[in-house]
């Protein structure tokens, strides 16, 4: 089992050298055979090159146009076209709703960085299900897993039909053929794809570890910006789409589904990969974690985490997020006469937190790329004490926070931790021990320093 990993990345295969499409939310149009697209109707008796036109709907046909989610594939054969689906086993696959026997404990959770097997394994055979929150049948919560891989997919395909995918890789380089086409996601990015859309992962570096939202609930978007004005956070252009991509591959295949939280495989005599030309807004993306702009105090006391949030998916209650991303990259701290990481709290919010690279500012110790932790609904946590006596006496200069990339998954709903998580060696038996050396400093002076 292997801990941790220094891949090197060469320049001449960088992501950025790659075409993408700019925009989040942008009605994007793409042909990879010039005269592909038809011009001006979606699905004409006769479509150029012998190909079918399909639509791939995000949403509800009657949502509101400002959330409503469709692209128009044109592709060499209909998705149908696909055998007859037979249930699979996973070991380590769950889903919220499903798993009835899973309870929440009422503890503060970590976990060291989950190790990557030695012997061969793609994507699917990886996902390893840390927490689960809502019902998969009822399109509301989340699910966090791990995916640690081993090889890439070449003859074999995933359709995740419960809910779309929020990946954030942690270590080594992924790359995604999908239906619309093909992006390169390298640590420092993230990958969010549809619900529904056929995808396959190639992996550059030979080995993959990285976390998973799977988000059952309303498709990410970006948050509102409220008194912040019309710029910050994270930019619409910003987040790539690809262009189109096709494979006209045929032979024996494999497309595995995931559906009601359990996992169908079928063969095909084809890759699914086949779209020729697409148009729509109900595509995947890719984005650079680096470009977010964040938003601090410059005078005193330390903002909510909730103005680090890349993207979310809103439930039925209004500021009450059924899932959010929320990122805590490089950063300037200059707030005077404040404690300046994150104080103790509690929150109705649950949160799961992971390490891309670097330190997190709150407990330097213990937390490591490739860990996590586990905060639930109402459960006090804050910096480890070594933090606080740190922080309470530290010279406040402005200091730059460098070299860290942190991220939290964040719910209203309690995430479950799965059989797994709770029995793995990577589990932290004494985590807790972290607050251990918490001292009483009340005097009842009230100059007390």
């Amino acid at each position: 089992m292997v801990t941790g990993y220094s891949i090197a990345l060469p320049s001449s295969d960088s992501a950025l050298s790659r075409a993408y499409q700019s925009g989040f939310g942008n009605e994007h149009q793409t042909e990879a055979l010039a005269g592909a697209l038809p011009v001006g109707q979606r699905s004409p008796q006769r479509v150029a090159y012998g190909l079918y036109a399909e639509q791939f709907s995000g949403t509800a046909f009657t949502a509101p146009r400002a959330s409503n989610l469709r692209t128009w594939f044109y592709r060499i054969r209909p998705s149908v076209k696909h055998g007859s689906f037979q249930l699979t086993d996973h070991p380590r696959l769950a889903s919220g709703g499903v798993e009835r026997s899973l309870t929440a404990p009422a503890a503060q959770l970590r976990w060291s960085p989950f190790d990557v097997p030695t012997s061969a394994g793609d994507f699917i055979d990886g996902l390893t299900t840390i927490a689960v929150n809502g019902d998969v049948s009822m399109n509301t919560g989340l699910a966090v897993h791990m995916y640690l891989a081993r090889e890439s997919m070449d003859d074999r395909f995933f359709v995740n039909a419960d809910g779309e995918m929020l990946l954030v890789p942690q270590l080594g380089r992924i790359r995604a053929h999908t239906e619309c086409g093909i992006l390169d996601v390298a640590p420092g990015e993230i990958l969010l794809l549809p619900r529904g859309m056929a995808f396959r992962i190639v992996l550059p570096d030979s080995i993959a570890r990285g976390y998973i939202c799977e988000n059952y609930g309303q498709a990410f978007r970006l948050p509102e910006r409220g008194p912040v004005g019309s710029d910050g956070f994270a930019n619409e252009r910003d987040f790539l789409a690809p262009v189109a991509a096709y494979e006209d591959r045929e032979g024996t295949f494999q497309l595995t589904m995931k559906f009601g939280g359990q996992l169908f495989a079928a063969e095909m005599d084809h890759s699914p990969i086949d779209v020729v030309a697409w148009w729509g807004n109900c595509t995947p993306y890719k984005y650079d974690l680096s470009r977010y702009t964040v938003i601090g105090t410059v005078s005193v006391d330390h903002p909510d985490p909730s103005i680090y949030t890349v993207l979310t998916s809103p439930s039925d209650t209004a500021g009450v997020a059924n899932a959010d991303f929320v990122v805590f990259p490089p950063r300037w701290m200059v707030a005077t006469g404040t404690f300046r990481p994150p104080p103790y709290h509690r929150n109705i919010m649950s949160e799961f937190m992971g390490l891309v690279h670097g330190e997190y500012v709150a407990k330097p110790d213990g937390f490591l790329p490739g860990g996590a932790t586990l905060h639930n609904s109402m459960l006090p946590h804050g910096p480890a004490d070594s933090v606080f006596e740190a922080a309470a006496s530290a010279d406040l200069s402005p200091e730059k926070l460098e070299g860290t990339l942190a991220f939290m998954f964040e719910s209203r709903y309690v995430l479950k931790p799965t059989e797994f998580a709770l029995t793995t060696s990577a589990l932290q038996q004494d985590y807790a021990q972290c607050w251990s050396g918490l001292r009483k400093q009340f005097s009842g002076d009230a100059g007390h320093d």
